[in-house]
């Protein structure tokens, strides 16, 4: 009686994990807004990738991807979405899916220019779900040429609060998080995804760490990945005053997160690097990082959600 009640403790366990939901992340693109290369760049960094001595990246962004029911969902829409959605395809063997939703987390250039892609110019989708805060809702729906895709239909804006769960279905959760960032036009949001087996953390966009009214530290201990603002990897890497355009470097944030133990530091991935940001390439900086624990985005990786 014994062994018969473990075989078929055994057994039920078996099809509870088979019957578990294929939900995972793609990692879509990991550079800042202007892409890898920049445009009109002439240093060696964006030189190489044009002379194919090195690989160029697309703008950071996520895709959800629920493969039971082939729905998938994007986190900003950068201006490479086109190739994004094809590169979203291949992973997917070809399989056909159903884009969801768009959630944005402002409106910096690299975060929503792809939406005039589903516009009539291009994919003339209908009512396409955007997930956008109160600020970015509003920007969208009183400029050209975004209000156009709200005025014919292409989109339909649904409204996000800091902090207020979405759930996408039964099995995956989305929250926006409020952080600081330039916000000339919108709000700025991060976004915690959560899934049946893994929370994540993206926050791509921040002006400091110091000036959330949230502690990383915490963050990351709480989540098992964090994708984190690695726009630049030290202070002086541009030549000029960053006071203009202020983030977290990556030197920065690693002294912050050095309290962390090897198992915390592991969560960390840095992404949305600017073009000048050394951790894009096989080099001594991106060896350090790697050295100290952390590990820098990949794209096209996956994590199972």
């Amino acid at each position: 009686m014994k062994n018969s009640l473990i075989f078929w403790l055994i057994l039920w366990s078996a099809l509870s994990l088979s019957q578990e939901r294929q939900i995972e992340v793609l990692i879509l693109g990991i550079a800042q807004d202007g892409g890898y290369p920049q445009t009109m760049c002439q240093k060696a960094c964006c030189q190489d990738v044009l002379n194919f001595k090195s690989t160029g990246k697309y703008v950071s962004s996520l895709a959800i991807i629920d493969r039971d029911s082939m729905h998938c969902w994007l986190i900003d829409c950068t201006p490479d979405v086109n190739k994004q959605l094809a590169m979203l395809t291949s992973y997917l063997d070809g399989g056909a899916f159903a884009l969801q939703g768009i959630f944005l987390s402002h409106a910096h250039i690299g975060h929503y220019l792809g939406l005039a892609q589903f516009g009539k110019e291009v994919m003339g989708v209908k009512e396409l779900s955007v997930y956008a805060m109160p600020r970015m809702k509003t920007f969208l729906e009183s400029n050209g040429p975004w209000d156009q895709l709200v005025t014919l239909k292409n989109i339909k804006i649904i409204e996000m609060e800091n902090g207020v769960e979405i759930h996408l279905n039964n099995d995956i959760v989305i929250r926006p998080i409020l952080v600081p960032h330039r916000d000339e036009y919108s709000e700025t949001v991060g976004f915690e995804l959560l899934g049946p087996r893994s929370k994540v953390l993206f926050i791509p966009d921040i002006d400091k760490w110091e000036k959330w009214d949230r502690t990383i530290l915490d963050e990351v201990k709480r989540v098992d990945f964090a994708l984190l603002d690695a726009t630049f990897y030290s202070g002086n890497e541009l030549g000029r005053n960053m006071d203009s355009i202020p983030h977290p470097s990556v030197l920065e944030s690693m002294k912050i997160l050095e309290p962390l133990t090897s198992e915390q530091k592991s969560k960390v991935h840095f992404i949305h690097m600017n073009h000048s940001n050394p951790i894009l390439r096989q080099t001594t900086e991106r060896e350090k990082v790697i050295s100290l624990g952390f590990n820098i985005a990949r794209q096209g990786a996956s994590i199972d959600l």
